[in-house]
């Protein structure tokens, strides 16, 4: 992959990261309860990557 479309790639992850943070807490959700559904995301990917 050239090095350009990796660090753009990059770009987007972190705008979209950005904006989801930013979408939900300006809606009134908690940034504790952001964080809760972000490590329950993050568990669930790592027990798919166990089982596979």
């Amino acid at each position: 992959m050239p090095l350009p479309t990796f660090l753009l790639l990059i770009l987007a992850v972190l705008v979209a990261a950005g904006a989801t943070l930013w979408f939900a807490i300006s809606a009134g959700i908690p940034a504790p309860a952001v964080a809760l559904v972000l490590l329950g995301c993050v568990g669930v990917a790592r027990l798919m990557e166990r089982i596979e």
